[in-house]
């Protein structure tokens, strides 16, 4: 028995993985435990949980392995500082100390933050750690991997193939020329946060106009057709400032960046349409060419790119390729599961074979679970009023609830591994309310009134109200709503622009419809999830829709919720109607008060 500990660390969304005899035992990010979203500190807690899960010590381990390689990074920093001196001094003196007294030395600061380790520590390029993590978790025996994100060592894109236990890397493009580093641009120019608010900037995007694609095009963006390109670097201020953007940026767009929290005009919905257009061309056109370089039927995504589930669902729908899987921590935090299988397949040697039925991710639930008589304790201690029920109960009381428009936290189960809540750490309402979207933006989540939110449906149930027939388990991939569900707009209505077309009702699921009749599915099957997927089924037997909101279990800045006291906390600071956390249902009504210091909401970093 071989047992591997994978992590990712020291850029955004740290996280651990263990991997025991090719299998994945446990995986989460750091930023659950500590409550600080994108947490970039050595992943100390996910580690200590990742070895609980698999009852071990770190003495046990037989490998550890880092998602990237800090020389070749600082290689590419220190060339980047050279080529454009004396410009940039600011930002290399900022970087260097960082660098100097740690990063260059991250196997010591491994050794160091595991007292008692014996295992040897590996490292894997950073686009080899998102490949593995896309291709061999994949339900696939053989598939091109196209990876896309801001950047790693140097690479920003690159497509490899995947058969078996090899996986060879083909192609890829470098730095400063990056997918990942354009939209984060137009991230920040927007006026929203860099790595984080990226998906501000894909809701955001129907809302707008695509006026200046041209522009981009012409002046910002050479694109060539193998989805080849390279980035004007006179628009940019990254590779020796502070910003993303610069002067000639903003003349070219009309002004200086939004600044953050001021309103959304506009320019702003017209610039997030734009670059989202930009961004699914060259993703189609660099999809294109790794198919016919390949020849393979079958794509895997892994990269901070491959989270624009827009883009995935017109690869799906538009792409040369027969299927796609998407790997559901697309993003850094997948890079400690794409390591710990590197070690398994590629140093190891051992073969892989992808089982009979869906993925190896287990749904994406690899985080910690909560035991009810762990649960009682805490509500016991705070003077919580429950109700403890049987799961049949349970469900059916839930399912009653939601029907009447009732907003429920849900914690059941395993955590989620990625970004998005799956039913396992979820905040649920009725798709069919009118009113749902605006009162979970506002009264529950804290959050702009403009952002979508996503369907989960039923898989059986899925092409009856959304244009796609595949398996979409970790809400990456959009489609259209079924023209048969859709309210036809009168004229006045086609006419409006920009925010107010946010209160027309475009379907009879409305709270999960986007201004353009697009949602971001979940497909919810009774395999990995049955406890959600009897939930789903109770509601469709009561309702005839087999369609829940779904949106993750936090608060605008939070990172969704981990333990049974994350989701109270969440639960009595919103006003959320009821909680269910394992077998206890709580009405937020019959709660006692809750006691706060100063403005909770001051504790969490706006993005």
């Amino acid at each position: 028995m071989k047992t591997i500990l994978g992590i990712s660390a020291y850029y955004h969304d740290s996280a651990a993985c263990l991997v025991r005899d090719g299998e994945i035992v446990a995986a989460a990010q750091e930023e659950r435990f500590t409550r600080k979203k994108h947490d970039a500190k050595f992943p100390h807690h996910a580690v200590a949980y990742c070895l609980r899960e698999g009852g071990l010590r770190l003495e046990d381990l037989d490998y550890v392995g880092f998602y990237d390689k800090p020389l070749l990074k600082f290689e590419r920093i220190l060339e980047n500082y050279a080529g454009v001196a004396p410009r940039g001094l600011r930002s290399f003196l900022t970087a260097m100390p960082m660098w100097l007294k740690e990063k260059l030395f991250t196997r010591d600061l491994i050794q160091n933050a595991l007292p008692g380790l014996r295992a040897p520590v590996l490292f894997a390029e950073h686009h080899e750690s998102h490949a593995a993590s896309a291709f061999y978790p994949s339900p696939f025996s053989e598939a091109a991997v196209l990876t896309m994100d801001g950047v790693g060592e140097w690479a920003t894109s690159s497509y490899a193939v995947g058969r078996g236990r090899d996986l060879d890397l083909l192609a890829e493009l470098h730095y400063p020329h990056s997918l990942g580093m354009l939209y984060s641009a137009f991230t920040y120019y927007t006026g929203f946060k860099v790595n984080s608010g990226e998906y501000k900037v894909m809701g955001l995007a129907p809302y707008g106009q695509p006026k200046y694609v041209d522009l981009i095009l012409d002046k910002v963006v050479r694109l060539k057709e193998d989805g080849s390109f390279k980035l004007n670097m006179e628009c940019f201020n990254y590779l020796h400032g502070l910003t993303m953007t610069n002067g000639v940026f903003a003349r070219l767009f009309g002004g200086p960046p939004r600044k953050p929290e001021s309103a959304v005009t506009q320019r702003e919905m017209d610039l997030a349409a734009s670059v989202q257009v930009v961004t699914e061309e060259i993703m189609l056109r660099m999809a294109r060419h790794v198919h016919r370089e390949t020849g393979m039927d079958n794509l895997c995504l892994a990269g901070g790119v491959a989270l624009n589930c827009v883009g995935n669902g017109r690869l799906l729908r538009e792409g040369p390729f027969k299927h796609l899987w998407v790997q559901p921590a697309a993003g850094d935090a997948g890079g400690a599961v794409g390591v710990a299988l590197t070690i398994w397949h590629k140093v190891l040697g051992n073969e892989r074979e992808p089982g009979p039925v869906g993925d190896a991710m287990k749904g994406s639930y690899l985080g910690p679970a909560f035991p009810d008589a762990e649960i009682e304790r805490f509500l016991d201690s705070i003077g919580a009023v429950y109700e403890k029920l049987g799961t049949d109960a349970l469900i059916d009381r839930t399912a009653q609830l939601l029907a009447s428009e009732c907003v429920v936290g849900w914690l059941q189960g395993r955590m989620e591994f990625g970004p998005r809540a799956l039913g396992n750490r979820s905040i649920l309402g009725d798709p069919r309310s009118p009113k749902m979207q605006s009162v979970m933006n506002l009264k529950v989540k804290f959050r702009e009134s403009f952002r979508p939110f996503a369907p989960s449906v039923l898989r059986e149930h899925v092409s009856e109200y959304f244009a796609l027939d595949e398996d979409s388990p970790y809400m990456l991939l959009v489609a259209p709503v079924r023209e048969t569900r859709r309210i036809p707009m009168t004229a006045q209505q086609q006419a409006l622009f920009g925010i107010e077309k946010l209160n027309v009702l475009r379907s009879d699921i409305p709270a999960v419809t986007h201004v353009d009749y697009s949602a971001r599915v979940q497909t919810v099957h009774s395999a990995t999830n049955p406890v959600y997927h009897t939930l789903l089924s109770r509601f469709h037997a009561l309702t005839g829709c087999p369609v829940l909101v779904n949106t993750s279990f936090n608060v605008r800045g939070e990172p969704i919720v981990c333990t049974p006291q994350d989701a109270y906390r969440c639960f009595m600071r919103t006003e959320m109607d009821y909680l269910v956390v394992g077998s206890f249902l709580l009405d937020r009504r019959r709660q006692p008060p809750r006691r706060e210091d100063g403005d909770w909401r001051k504790e969490y970093e706006l993005d």
